[in-house]
C-alpha cells in the first residue's frame, strides 16, 4: 500500500500530507468542543419541547421582569428603578439590591441582534441564555483542565460538564437565573488565575480581575472565588513556594479586582467592610510582608536574614489576624453573616434563621444526590485528585484546595452541589485521560540482539553465550491485547451509561417548569395542569390594577411577573419581619388574621392547595415553616407546639390540634372542599380527611379557584358587611349586592376603555 505524498519540491524527498499532527490535533479539539456545545444545548431543551418557551421557577421571573424593564427603559433607569409592586408598602430599590450581570448580558445580546436586524423578543433570549452559555462553560472548563494537565483531559472535562446533571439542573432552557452564566465566569476566572500564576504576567492578572468582576456582577457566589484564591496563595506561602510570579499575579489581581468589584451597587464597600472578604485582604498584607523579607534575604542569602524571614513571616501572619479581629470587635468590619454560620453548623439556620432553613435547596445533601447529579464521576474524580497530588505543582495545589473545599460545602447544602460539579468534571477528565492513555499506549517491544558477522557463539572462556529469549507475541508485554480490548469496551460502555443517565436526569428531573405541571395516566397519556398561569391570568384580568395580594413569599415573583399585581412579600426575603407578619396572619385565626390584613391593606389572599391532585409542594406542607418564622418575631402570639398534636405529630385530620384546625391557612385551603376528592373531601397529599369541614368564612369570600383546585384566591369583605352576622339574611343580601356592584364597576371600566 502506497502512502499519499506531496509532489517533490526539489529536495529529493516526498512529505506525507498527513504529517501535520498539530493541525489535526487542533481540528479534533475544535470539533469535540463544538459537539460538546451542541450536546449541552440540545439536552437542555426538553422543557421547551414538551411545554413551550416559558420562564421557569420563581427567581427567574424577577430576573426576566427586570431584564424586560431594562430593555424598555434603559440601563440607568433600571439602576434607579423603584419597584412599587414589591414589598407593599415598603417597595424595593432594584438597582441597589440585585446582581445586574445577568440582565446586562441578556440586554447586550438583545441590542446586538437588533442592531443586526434580527428581531428576537427578549423573553426568548432569556429562555435560551443558559443553554447557550453551557457551551461557553465547556470551553472554559477545557482551558482550565488543559492548563492543569493536558488537552486530552480538557476535552473529557468539557464533554462531562456539558451534560452532567449537577450543572444542567441550574441551566436548562427557561431557568433564567444567575447560575446559568456564573459557572462560566467561575471557570474562566480560575483558568486565568492559573495562567497568570504560571506566567507572572500583569496582562493575565488583569484579565483575571476582569473575569472576576463579571462574576461579581452575576452571582453572590463570587465570595467563593475571593476566598479560594487567597487560600491558594496562603497554602503556597506555607509550602515555601513563594515566587515573583505569585507576588505579581496576586497583587495585581487583588487591587484591580477589588476596585472593579466595588463598582457593583449591590456590593459597594463590602469587600473592605465585611468578614467574608477579609481573607483576601489579610493574604495581600501577608504577601507584601513576605515579599519584603524575601528581598532582604536575597541581599544576604547565607546570613541572619534566613531566620528573620521565617520569624517575620509568622509575626506578620499573626499581626494581620489580630488586626482583623480587633477591627471586627470595634465594628469597623461587619461580623460573619448567618448564611456563613449555616455552612459550618447545619443546625444554625433552623434555630436562628428559619427562613433560610425553609428553602429546600438549603438542606444538607444526601448521598443519593451525589450519584444522581454526578453519576460515575463520583468514583473517578478522587483518582484525578490523587494524580494531581502525586504530581504536585503550584497549579495543582489550587485544584486540590478547590476539590476539598467544594466537597465539604456541597455536603452541607444541596445548592452548593453546583460549585462541586465543575471541579469534579475537571478531575474526572484527568482520570479518564490517564486511563485512555494507558489503554492506547503502544508497548515498547525489546529488540533482538544483533548477531555478529562471525557468528561467534562462544565467549572467551569457551562457553556458549546466553541469548535473550525472543518474545512470542506482543501479549507478553504490558496489558496484553485481550485485556486492552476488554477494558476499552468497558470504558465505552461506562461513558454511554453516563450519557444516558445525564440525558434522563435532565429530561425528567430538571426540565419540568414549576408553573406548568403534567400528570400521566395509566395508558401513558399526558395531561397538562396549568392552574398557576390560570390563576395569575385571572388576577391580571379581574382585579384592580392597584390590588394588593397577600401570599407566602414563594409566589411573590410570579404574581408580580405574570399577574402584574402588588405583593406584600416575595423571594428576595430581605425583610424577615415583614415575612413573619404574613406568616402570623396565616397562622392566626380568621379574626386576628383579618386585623393584620386590614393593617397591611390586603385586597386578596392567594394560597396553594394540592390536596385535590396530590401536589406535595402546597402551602399546608410549607405551613410549619410559616409558623416557625412567625414565632421568631412574635413569640408571645405564635407557638409552634400549638400546631402539633399531643404526640408531637403534624396532622390535618380530626386528631389535629384545635389551633391548627382554626387557623387561616387551614380554612383557606379546605374551604368548600367537602365535595372534592374520592371519598368526598379526601386530601390526597396528606392521605387523610380534613378534621374541620363545612365551616363558613367570616371576613373573606372565595373569589376564584382554578380547575384542579391548585390555586385558591380569596377576597376580603368590606367592613360594613363583616359587621353583620354571617348567618343572617342581611349578610347574604349584602354579599350578593357587593358582588353585583363589583361586576358592574368592572363592566363599566371595560366599556370606558373601549370607548377611549
Amino acid at each position: 500500500m502506497t502512502t499519499l505524498a506531496e509532489p517533490d519540491l526539489g529536495n529529493g524527498r516526498n512529505k506525507p500530507i498527513f504529517n501535520n499532527t498539530t493541525g489535526f490535533s487542533t481540528l479534533i479539539t475544535v470539533t469535540v468542543l463544538l459537539l460538546a456545545w451542541l450536546a449541552g444545548f440540545a439536552s437542555r431543551l426538553f422543557a421547551v419541547i414538551r411545554f413551550e418557551s416559558i420562564i421557569h421557577e420563581f427567581d427567574p421571573w424577577f430576573n426576566y421582569r427586570s431584564t424586560a424593564y431594562m430593555v424598555q427603559h434603559g440601563f440607568y433607569n433600571f439602576l434607579n428603578w423603584f419597584d412599587e409592586r414589591a414589598w407593599y408598602p415598603l417597595g424595593r430599590i432594584v438597582g441597589g439590591t440585585v446582581y445586574p450581570g445577568l440582565m446586562i448580558t441578556s440586554g447586550s445580546i438583545h441590542w446586538l441582534l437588533h442592531a443586526l436586524n434580527i428581531p428576537i423578543h427578549i423573553r426568548d433570549i432569556c429562555v435560551f441564555l443558559a443553554p447557550v452559555f453551557s457551551g461557553l462553560t465547556a470551553i472554559s472548563t477545557y482551558l482550565l483542565t488543559a492548563e492543569l494537565w493536558s488537552r486530552g483531559a480538557g476535552l473529557f472535562a468539557a464533554c462531562f460538564i456539558a451534560i452532567v446533571p449537577g450543572y444542567s439542573s441550574r441551566s436548562v432552557a427557561g431557568s433564567y437565573d444567575n447560575e446559568g452564566i456564573a459557572i462560566f465566569a467561575l471557570q474562566l476566572t480560575y483558568f486565568l488565575w492559573l495562567r497568570s500564576l504560571k506566567t507572572g504576567s500583569v496582562f493575565w492578572s488583569i484579565c483575571t480581575a476582569i473575569s472576576y468582576f463579571y462574576m461579581v456582577s452575576a452571582w453572590g457566589g463570587y465570595v467563593f472565588i475571593i476566598n479560594l484564591i487567597p487560600l491558594h496563595v496562603f497554602a503556597l506561602l506555607i509550602m515555601g513556594r513563594f515566587s515573583q510570579r505569585l507576588f505579581v499575579s496576586y497583587s495585581v489581581f487583588y487591587i484591580v479586582g477589588l476596585l472593579l468589584s466595588m463598582q457593583i451597587p449591590f456590593v459597594g464597600f463590602q469587600p473592605i467592610r465585611t468578614s467574608e472578604h477579609m481573607a483576601a485582604s489579610g493574604v495581600f498584607a501577608l504577601l507584601m510582608a513576605v515579599g519584603a523579607l524575601q528581598y532582604l534575604h536575597s541581599l544576604n542569602p547565607k546570613g541572619q536574614w534566613k531566620k528573620l524571614l521565617i520569624v517575620g513571616g509568622l509575626m506578620a501572619a499573626g499581626l494581620v489576624f489580630l488586626m482583623v479581629v480587633f477591627l471586627t470587635y470595634i465594628g469597623v468590619i461587619a461580623p460573619w453573616s448567618g448564611r456563613f454560620y449555616s455552612l459550618w453548623d447545619t443546625a444554625y439556620a433552623k434555630i436562628h434563621i428559619p427562613i433560610i432553613a425553609s428553602v429546600s435547596e438549603h438542606q444538607p445533601t444526601t448521598w443519593s444526590s451525589f450519584f444522581f447529579d454526578l453519576h460515575v464521576l463520583v468514583c473517578t474524580f478522587p483518582v484525578g485528585l490523587w494524580y494531581c497530588v502525586k504530581n504536585i505543582n503550584d497549579e495543582r495545589v489550587f485544584v486540590t484546595l478547590y476539590a476539598l473545599s467544594a466537597v465539604y460545602f456541597a455536603g452541607v447544602m444541596v445548592r452548593l452541589m453546583l460549585t462541586l460539579t465543575p471541579v469534579v468534571c475537571v478531575l474526572s477528565g484527568i482520570a479518564f485521560s490517564i486511563l485512555l492513555d494507558l489503554l492506547l499506549r503502544d508497548d515498547d517491544l525489546p529488540t533482538a540482539p544483533v548477531e555478529p558477522n562471525d557468528k561467534n557463539l562462544y565467549d572467551k572462556a569457551g562457553k556458549v553465550k546466553k541469548r535473550a529469549p525472543e518474545p512470542t507475541s506482543q501479549a507478553d508485554f504490558g496489558l496484553g491485547m485481550n485485556v486492552r480490548s476488554g477494558a476499552l469496551i468497558a470504558f465505552m460502555i461506562l461513558l454511554m451509561l453516563f450519557s444516558v443517565h445525564c440525558t434522563w436526569a435532565t429530561s425528567n428531573a430538571y426540565s419540568s417548569p414549576s408553573i406548568v405541571l403534567a400528570s400521566y395516566g395509566n395508558d401513558g397519556s399526558r395531561k397538562i395542569l396549568d392552574d398557576f398561569r390560570e390563576a395569575y391570568g385571572w388576577l391580571s384580568q379581574n382585579t384592580a390594577e392597584d390590588a394588593r395580594i397577600m401570599s407566602w413569599w414563594d409566589y411573590g415573583y410570579q404574581i408580580a411577573g405574570m399577574g402584574n399585581r402588588t405583593t406584600l412579600v416575595d423571594n428576595n426575603t430581605w425583610n424577615n419581619s415583614h415575612i413573619a407578619l404574613v406568616g402570623k396572619a396565616m397562622a392566626s385565626n380568621e379574626t386576628a388574621a383579618y386585623d393584620i390584613m386590614t393593617m397591611l391593606d390586603v385586597d386578596y389572599v392567594l394560597v396553594i392547595f394540592g390536596g385535590a391532585i396530590g401536589y406535595s409542594g402546597d402551602d399546608i406542607n410549607k405551613f410549619i415553616w410559616m409558623v416557625r418564622i412567625a414565632e421568631g418575631e412574635h413569640p408571645k402570639d405564635i407557638h409552634e407546639a400549638d400546631y402539633f398534636t399531643e404526640k408531637g405529630e403534624y396532622r390535618v385530620d380530626s386528631e389535629a390540634s384545635k389551633t391548627m384546625l382554626n387557623c387561616l391557612m387551614y380554612k383557606l385551603s379546605y374551604y368548600r372542599y367537602d365535595s372534592g376528592g374520592s371519598p368526598p373531601g379526601y386530601d390526597r397529599t396528606r392521605g387523610a380527611l380534613p378534621g374541620n369541614r363545612g365551616f363558613k368564612l367570616t371576613y373573606l369570600e372565595e373569589a376564584y379557584t382554578t380547575e384542579h383546585w391548585l390555586v385558591r384566591i380569596y377576597r376580603l369583605f368590606e367592613m360594613f358587611i363583616t359587621s353583620v352576622p354571617t348567618d343572617s339574611v342581611v349578610y347574604d343580601f349584602l354579599t350578593v349586592l357587593a358582588k353585583r356592584i363589583e361586576n358592574f364597576m368592572m363592566i363599566a371600566a371595560g366599556c370606558g376603555s373601549r370607548l377611549s
